[in-house]
């Protein structure tokens, strides 16, 4: 049976023909794309016709760099993600402890660092809610996690405990833990929890599926699939998933490098790579290459900031020495693996595009696909490397606003001059640089629509947590804004680009996969909201996944 939308507005995303009004479908294939008579014509007389009343026709959207199964476990564990203060936070903990009082331990997190002053809780908030079982929390970003007193105890963390070489453990001038724990310092606590359970991880990939195909998401890459994070390793989830048919998304699993060790790991890499399943792949390598720049671990050329503007001896961390990311990049590269690089401070983003670089010298041409997200921090002599190298600027546009984290936390870190060079997504697509969309989710919203409006507008989303933020619909660097189909074009073909699945999906044209989205809205009409916008219909390969 063909399927005809018709009578919309079809953004193809396909540059020889951007704009149709109709599209058909049939046996999971986009059969035709053209005027309203053209497709009908195409489609023949049987087929089932659908009148879209002038709403919007997309590419199905991807997101490039999302934590789709933690965020669902988050979401169904103790979610603190809508707390705006302390006192918000410390009562979700203790009604969620209170409601099932033989939990053994107290799991969640998603709390922001504007709930406390100075950025930090501490452990006497969780003693006081939660006294007799370990709490274990991580933050938004999940560079950093509260925990209570019966956590440290249990983890062995005290006063002469080192901080680890990657990490951070937050201390009073006693030198005793505080309660937080910042990037390598979590793993302390995390390697004596509970592992997320089989049932568990296979519930939450579900809630995560079907939450994101509501915002025609059709296929994603899971930014960290090992044994890091509060899911656990979900990469057998993922498989049983796809081979029982659960999972209908198209999926690309970043394989996690672990820090603590060298090249070595590569032969585990490669076994765990295995072949590309129905809709699941895992031939990415995920490189922490940094911290955060609200933490002071986000890897700087030039120094942090003190309160007083001067500047510190702090530069950040790396967390693999530039040296060994080089050599690793270059044999992760030879054996075919594309790698998926967090970096976040400019000297972060150097030490991936020269590895990068020495890979393509060693290794020779090859189609790489290499991938740099967040890019909060560039520098100038950096910006046209994306293009020379063939490597996506993978981008969480949704951060580039004034809210409290970035107002208090982060610029007064940099100082006037580097704080306003952040998130310069218009000088990298310029400069030729493909960009690739993602939301980073749980640590902010998965919604993209949201993140769109952002990158068109660079002012925080109408309804937003932080619509009340003085100053928060005054753009941020107004001069790297987006236009609507450049933010579009990174969530359909960028994305689809950096998850390897370019040659099927990623624009409407014939011979391509049904992979779309019927929006709730004619989204090019002049004034039009591109916040608040939803998916009516999400089809992938012609199945409908979600409809209302």
């Amino acid at each position: 049976m063909t399927l005809v939308l018709r009578g919309g507005q079809v953004w193809t995303g396909d540059p020889s023909r951007p704009h149709a009004t109709a599209v058909a479908v049939a046996d999971g294939r986009i059969t035709a794309v053209g005027s309203d008579s053209e497709v009908r014509a195409a489609a023949g007389p049987a087929a089932e016709t659908v009148d879209l009343a002038g709403r919007t026709v997309v590419p199905g959207l991807q997101d490039a760099h999302i934590h789709p199964v933690w965020g669902a476990m988050e979401a169904l564990r103790c979610d603190l993600t809508g707390a705006v203060d302390a006192a918000q936070c410390t009562a979700l903990v203790r009604e969620y402890a209170a409601a099932d009082p033989g939990r053994p331990w107290i799991l969640g997190g998603g709390w922001g660092m504007d709930c406390f002053p100075g950025g930090w809780p501490t452990k006497e908030l969780l003693d006081a809610v939660v006294p007799d079982r370990p709490v274990f929390l991580p933050n938004a970003d999940h560079h950093s996690a509260w925990v209570n007193s019966v956590a440290l105890e249990r983890a062995g963390i005290d006063a002469s405990t080192p901080d680890p070489a990657a990490g951070r453990i937050e201390r009073d001038a006693a030198g005793r833990p505080t309660g937080v724990l910042h990037e390598a310092a979590m793993d302390l606590v995390a390697r004596v929890m509970p592992e997320s359970t089989p049932q568990e991880q296979r519930a939450a990939l579900r809630h995560a599926q079907e939450h994101l195909f509501r915002y025609g998401i059709t296929g994603w890459q899971d930014a960290i699939v090992g044994a890091y994070g509060g899911a656990g390793d979900t990469l057998a989830a993922y498989r049983r998933a796809d081979a029982e048919g659960l999972l209908k998304a198209r999926v690309t699993g970043a394989l996690w490098w672990d820090r603590d060790r060298g090249p070595e790991q590569l032969d585990d890499l490669l076994a765990r790579r295995g072949e590309h399943g129905r809709r699941f792949r895992a031939g990415t390598v995920k490189v922490m290459q940094d911290g955060v720049l609200e933490t002071g671990t986000g890897a700087l050329l030039e120094p942090y900031l003190d309160q007083c503007g001067c500047a510190t001896g702090n530069l950040g961390h790396s967390n693999v020495p530039a040296e060994l990311l080089t050599e690793a990049v270059t044999r992760l590269d030879a054996a075919g693996f594309q790698v998926h690089f967090h970096a976040i401070g400019d000297r972060a983003v150097r030490e991936c595009l020269d590895a990068v670089a020495a890979a393509s010298r060693a290794n020779g041409v090859r189609d790489r696909r290499h991938h740099i997200a967040h890019v909060q921090l560039v520098d100038d002599a950096d910006i046209g490397r994306f293009a020379e190298l063939g490597v996506a600027a993978n981008i969480q546009s949704l951060w580039a606003t004034h809210h409290p984290q970035t107002d208090e936390l982060v610029d007064p870190l940099l100082g006037e001059e580097r704080a306003r060079r952040q998130y310069p997504f218009r000088r990298l697509l310029d400069s030729g640089a493909r960009l690739a969309g993602g939301s980073d989710w749980p640590v902010t919203t998965a919604d993209p629509w949201q993140a769109m409006h952002v990158a068109v507008h660079r002012t925080e989303p109408p309804g937003s947590a932080h619509a009340h933020w003085p100053g928060s619909d005054r753009p941020y660097g107004p001069e790297q804004r987006l236009r609507l189909t450049d933010i579009l074009r990174a969530y359909t073909a960028g994305s689809a680009w950096v998850n390897g699945n370019d040659d099927e999906t990623g624009c409407l044209r014939e011979g391509m996969a049904a992979d779309l989205a019927v929006l709730d809205r004619d989204l090019f009409a002049p004034g039009t909201p591109v916040a608040g916008t939803r998916a009516v219909l999400t089809l992938v390969a012609g199945e409908a996944v979600h409809s209302e």
